[in-house]
């Protein structure tokens, strides 16, 4: 292969053109550090068209490509396997905003744009991009594309797929398809843009896109509420939907364990009651009329949620930094649950009306079979997302509870589908998942799936082995 690293060193430069093990390790392991694979190099190209040439010079030589973003994926989508035969090719050069338009409200970026970089260019232009991860200091576009991420503005504003108008993707064959026009209505044919969104890099290389954008609202207002149940949560949920529409933005679930965990590893992070709850829920609405209009809307789902029972305490921000901390609350969960050891995620959803039930059910089928196993249970509850994580049970060594993943995950998984829900809620399947899905999708889907990787790769040097 000296050749063919030789003709990359000519096609984007000798120092983007990676091979040393010092330069190429953050590329090669997974964000939780549970996998290391190797690769033949690391390529950085620094426009669209670099990116074409090398995938046209991997179609020579028979290079499979592992496209990357930020590396922030929990699913082993961005990194290669351990033959060591594939280049990952990095988008982190692209970092280009190359068009903002405030009448036709959108922004057109580059796949390496990290997305905080996109939402700080809307907030300079007084708009609003709506998507926000925990990663999003570090995430890019293209990866939050190629994953179809979710995040915590889903219930108003709905996953990446929602927001984004138009694609520019490179081909398996090298050819750049182009759709960046900002169109809402297109009705010319084939979606070719959604069949890149979530594709996780197995399809084509996503180098740049257009995204939506929003008016800035006039005012935030966030709260948390204590409750007893993820039922008396989803009560909580009708009530504000019924009293607050589009204007609630945010509406997450948190166990009692997931802020017992952050008290223990992030003392400086404030706790909002003094005394613990079974469950909680972290609500935000965005107004478009003024503060003390959301400030209205918000005291009156409170007030009428601790009439009916539904809720037992709540604590209302009152200030900028207040509704900061409370947040900061929700996104130290994951932190806090690394900090703890070991354990075994899982990224689902299931219909919202049975959240409630699918907690309970599974609760009890985790205990049955894994005894004091604790459940570390946050998400997107406004679109029935969960992260349903499980953490050993006290003194439990977190590598005895890995050699119970494949059981504790076939437990979860099983339970999810009798819920009629997904095993993959907005991580995506990479390589974790991949076996996975063949016990949960029909026969028909998936090689309806493999017949559409054929189709445009056929010699499936696409991220392989991941998605399908």
């Amino acid at each position: 292969m000296n050749e063919f690293l030789s003709q990359c060193r000519q096609l984007i430069g000798a120092p983007h053109v990676l091979t040393e093990p010092a330069d190429t390790e953050a590329f090669l392991t997974d964000w939780r550090r549970r996998f290391s694979g190797r690769a033949l190099a690391v390529l950085k190209p620094g426009s669209t068209a670099e990116v074409a040439a090398v995938v046209q010079l991997c179609n020579r030589f028979r290079v499979p490509i592992v496209p990357q973003g930020g590396n922030t994926g929990l699913v082993l989508g961005s990194v290669p396997d351990a033959s060591g035969t594939a280049i990952v090719l990095s988008l982190t050069r692209l970092t280009r905003v190359r068009a903002l338009d405030t009448v036709n409200n959108t922004i057109t970026v580059e796949a390496g744009c990290i997305l905080e970089q996109v939402q700080n260019a809307a907030a300079d232009a007084e708009r609003l991009f709506p998507l926000s991860l925990a990663a999003e200091g570090s995430c890019t576009l293209g990866g939050n594309l190629s994953t179809n991420a979710g995040g915590t503005g889903v219930l108003r504003y709905g996953n990446t797929r929602e927001l984004c108008l138009g694609l520019e993707v490179v081909t398996p064959q090298g050819e750049i398809w182009s759709s960046l026009r900002g169109l809402r209505k297109d009705n010319t044919g084939y979606d070719l843009r959604n069949l890149f969104i979530g594709a996780e890099g197995t399809l084509g290389i996503i180098t740049a896109a257009v995204l939506k954008l929003f008016p800035q609202p006039k005012a935030q207002m966030t709260a948390v509420a204590a409750l007893q149940s993820a039922d008396d949560a989803l009560r909580l949920l009708t009530l504000a939907q019924s009293h607050c529409g589009a204007a609630l933005t945010g509406f997450e679930l948190m166990s009692e364990l997931c802020l017992q965990l952050v008290a223990k590893h992030f003392p400086q992070v404030r706790q909002p009651f003094a005394q613990s709850h079974p469950q909680y829920v972290l609500l935000e609405l965005s107004d478009s009329e003024s503060e003390q209009h959301a400030n209205a809307m918000l005291e009156n789902v409170i007030e009428q949620a601790l009439e009916q029972g539904i809720i037992e305490d709540a604590v209302a921000a009152v200030s900028i930094a207040q509704s900061q901390a409370l947040w900061h609350l929700r996104e130290h969960i994951p932190l806090a649950q690394a900090e703890e050891g070991k354990n075994i995620k899982h990224d689902i959803s299931v219909p919202i009306s049975h959240i409630g039930e699918f907690v309970r059910v599974t609760d009890a089928l985790l205990q049955q079979d894994f005894p004091g196993v604790r459940m570390v249970t946050f998400g997107h509850l406004g679109d029935g997302n969960l992260h349903y994580n499980v953490s050993p049970a006290e003194g439990t060594p977190g590598d005895a509870l890995l050699e119970q993943q494949p059981a504790i995950n076939r437990v979860v998984y099983d339970s999810v589908m009798r819920f009629g829900g997904s095993i993959s809620a907005e991580h995506g399947v990479g390589a974790l998942k991949r076996d996975e899905i063949r016990h949960y999708k029909s026969p028909v889907e998936i090689e309806l799936m493999q017949a559409i990787k054929r189709a445009l790769d056929p010699l499936n040097l696409m991220n392989p082995g991941k998605v399908v």
